[in-house]
């Protein structure tokens, strides 16, 4: 694929959507017709993993196809104000991301959405390789308020703050399926990231507009309210707007490359059946994430696969798609999906890292066995047989419980050391394993 029939690629990251929030991965309680469509359309995985169980870390890697903890942006857990002022708080301007790749082989190139890798004005979308940005800079913003951490307003059109009367999920997908409409009528191909503030907290839906917007000012309730019916909302509303904008794609008579994907693992009202755990934790409810491949006449359509794959997997089958190389300097982590999409390529083991400063958390997934360490306790689990990792293998196995725990201590010795200021907490995790 050279020139004109490179794929326009529109890549949607959800914020805090758990495993099975989707109809299509074992939501009963609700509704998702656009994305289980796409699915059906397309292939989903099975087990696919975020690069972190935090927003910021997993955006590092997802837009470097780099583990995030090669940066210093990728240690923070996660970016907030307070860190505005801290050296190297966000993505370099000149790194080749994935939009300045693209762009540099001829990509018109948008992120409509959230942005969280850095503060204006050293670091921003428009100074890492997008050539438009509409959306979130920081990491969430009131639905019907728009004011972000600290009560600031927190939409921007470009570099400047804007403001917009509506729901801010309604907001980015009318937007995206704006710019899908015009930039499939020009010649060049289009890169989209389209990364939502939903479902992340606080939420917020119409049927409850009024007490909505009354919490979304409050700081002390900004993470407090919700239920299992307004989080129902959001993701059906969500559904919606992600249908619409496909269905543009779908019409639009080009080649498109289609991603769904989730930042971390499920918060307070996802649902994440059948693992434990929740944002936060190096548990599978924490980096288990809903993942859908759509590309026809690419892909064989209608499949599930359980080849495992980590986010910044995606940055590496993006560029693959597009048929542009990565930086000779700074060699992917993330591995193209492509071969194993296509059918050139069967499903492959793979060996994958991650590592908390949060509770002193340490995971290690090879094959099927898990390694896990949370504060002084280690675990060994075999995710294949036991996904709900209640069944710990460390004194049967210890051999392979040390195999692994080599493996991670290795690894580690490459990527930038914790830092000294963060001190990790104990909470419930272990209480939840113990």
């Amino acid at each position: 694929m050279t020139g004109p029939n490179r794929p326009n690629i529109v890549f949607i990251v959800v914020d805090d959507c758990g495993y099975a929030d989707l109809g299509c991965t074992g939501q009963t309680g609700y509704r998702t017709p656009a994305l289980d469509r796409l699915a059906g359309e397309g292939v989903r995985f099975t087990q696919a993993y975020a690069n972190a169980p935090l927003c910021t870390n997993t955006r590092v890697a997802m837009i470097t196809g780099r583990y995030q903890y090669r940066m210093n942006l990728g240690l923070v857990e996660p970016l907030r104000p307070a860190n505005r002022d801290e050296p190297e708080m966000g993505i370099p301007p000149g790194f080749p991301t994935l939009p300045a790749l693209l762009r540099a082989a001829g990509y018109r190139t948008a992120l409509i959405g959230k942005w969280h890798l850095g503060f204006l004005p050293k670091y921003g979308p428009l100074k890492s390789g997008y050539d438009e940005f509409f959306g979130i800079m920081g990491g969430y913003t009131g639905y019907y308020t728009h004011k972000g951490e600290g009560g600031e307003p927190d939409l921007y059109e470009g570099e400047l703050p804007v403001e917009r009367a509506g729901y801010v999920t309604d907001l980015l997908s009318e937007r995206a399926l704006a710019y899908v409409e015009t930039a499939a009528a020009a010649p060049a191909p289009y890169f989209l990231s389209l990364h939502y503030n939903a479902p992340h907290w606080p939420w917020s839906a119409p049927s409850v507009e009024a007490a909505a917007r009354e919490r979304e000012l409050d700081r002390a309730e900004i993470m407090e309210g919700g239920s299992p019916r307004i989080y129902a909302e959001m993701m059906q509303i969500l559904d919606a707007g992600i249908g619409r904008v496909v269905d543009a794609a779908r019409h639009s008579g080009k080649d498109t490359l289609v991603i769904f994907t989730s930042d971390n693992g499920g918060e307070r009202y996802s649902n994440i059946w059948p693992f434990v755990g929740r944002k936060w934790d190096l548990l599978e409810g924490g980096l288990r994430v809903p993942q859908i491949v759509w590309w026809p006449g690419h892909i064989k359509a209608g499949r599930a696969t359980d080849q495992v794959s980590i986010t910044m997997d995606l940055t590496a089958t993006c560029l693959a798609a597009a048929e542009v190389a990565p930086d000779a300097g700074l060699p992917l982590d993330g591995q193209d999906l492509l071969p194993m999409l296509t059918g050139r390529a069967p499903a492959g083991e793979r060996t994958l890292y991650w590592r908390m400063a949060n509770r002193s958390q340490r995971a290690v997934r090879r094959g099927n066995w898990k390694y896990l360490k949370v504060g002084d306790r280690e675990f060994l689990f075999d995710i294949g047989w036991d996904p709900r990792e209640r069944g710990d293998m460390a004194k049967k196995r210890p051999d392979l419980l040390n195999e692994l725990r080599r493996s991670w201590e290795d690894w580690n010795r490459g990527m930038l050391p914790v830092p000294d200021s963060v001190t990790p907490a104990l909470s419930n995790l272990q209480e939840m394993l113990w």
